[in-house]
């Protein structure tokens, strides 16, 4: 008879990895199945910053829709969870966020993918998970739907062909569809996500620069759709405005800041820093009458619905879910997604073999 692991994960980002690692330390067999040339999903992407509001009423304050259980799950574990990150060896850039609200650790994206992925197991790459064995418990980490123009267009907004991707391209509803074909539910939010407003082409935007081109800068500007609408932030993120401006057509808004405003910092950046990087990188930037108008183009990150699960993680019989491919953390706002991969990582391993 064929020798089964003890636990198959899907996916090789945050919540993937650290799900295997965990796994491994309880002295389990585990196999990751990665679709991509190589581990890190949208972790290898990112700034680094493993975060948690500091105060948990502001939590719920900023993410009111979001499932209190698995909420107070990712608050509570959250320092436990970066400790044992720092126990494996994983490279440590600073010990604060930059916002007075919240608070974390940065780590080197490279060098934390190598950390776990060096204690994750039997990882395989460019092999995707098209069914879930009925042996052995499986979790889900496949990095959401963000990737997937279709369901992007099903649940988000109609100007999905518009969008920037602004994460890695195999995040396209695998762990979902799979779980739905196991009987799992849907979370509630799926019609959010959290990204960010991007310079619109001609501007050239990579992969190297999704963070430097970022523009946050909408509670400091007058943002308006191409029928002159104008929309003000709601709320520090500025993941509202993103969802806003990905409902327009093409997507596409325009930023007006006054020239008093250029000198804004929003954290380590000045206003006109962050125009002057979209001039560089070929973006439409205008001069008016005392300011500067800059057209942007919604980026999607992450989406914030997907699977339904309990406070251990569970979606269905033998069904676990980790990372983005969990629904209904950030419903209403934003928090940290890395945040909750790895608390959730660490979560569906130890249930997954209890």
């Amino acid at each position: 008879m064929p020798r089964f692991p003890d636990l198959v994960v899907a996916g090789a980002g945050m919540g993937g990895l650290v799900a295997a690692v965990r796994a491994t330390e309880l002295r389990a067999s585990v196999v990751v199945h990665e679709r991509a040339p190589e581990p890190g999903g949208s972790m290898l992407l990112s700034s680094g910053v493993i975060w948690r509001y500091r105060e948990w009423d502001r939590f719920r304050e900023e993410c009111p829709g979001g499932d209190p259980a698995l909420q107070r799950l990712v608050w509570e574990r959250l320092d436990e969870s970066l400790a044992w990150l720092e126990t494996l060896g994983a490279p440590v850039v600073a010990r604060e966020t930059g916002n007075p609200a919240t608070e974390g650790v940065r780590f080197d994206p490279p060098g934390l993918t190598e950390t776990l992925a060096r204690r994750a197991g039997d990882i395989r790459l460019r092999e995707q998970l098209w069914e879930l064995p009925a042996a052995v418990p499986v979790v889900l980490a496949t990095g959401g739907f963000q990737g997937d123009r279709t369901l992007v267009r099903q649940f988000i907004t109609p100007e999905a062909d518009s969008l920037v991707l602004r994460a890695n391209p195999q995040s396209t509803g695998d762990g979902l569809r799979l779980a739905l074909e196991r009987g799992a539910e849907l979370s509630d939010g799926l019609d959010e996500f959290y990204g960010r407003a991007m310079p619109a082409p001609p501007a050239r935007v990579t992969p190297a620069t999704f963070a430097s081109l970022a523009q946050v800068y909408a509670r400091h500007a007058m943002v308006r759709n191409g029928r002159g609408e104008v929309y003000e932030a709601r709320t520090w993120s500025e993941v509202d405005v993103v969802q806003w401006i990905a409902r327009q057509p093409g997507a596409r808004a325009w930023y007006l800041v006054r020239d008093e405003a250029l000198g804004e910092r929003v954290r380590d950046r000045t206003v006109g820093e962050m125009i002057e990087a979209a001039r560089s990188a070929g973006a439409r930037v205008s001069e008016r009458d005392g300011g500067v108008e800059l057209e942007v183009v919604a980026g999607i990150t992450q989406t914030l619905g997907g699977i339904r699960v309990d406070e251990r993680a569970w979606a269905a019989e033998g069904v676990l879910a980790c990372g983005a491919d969990v629904g209904g953390i950030s419903t209403g706002g934003w928090s940290s997604g890395l945040a909750a991969a790895l608390v959730l990582g660490l979560t569906a391993a130890e249930e997954a073999l209890r």
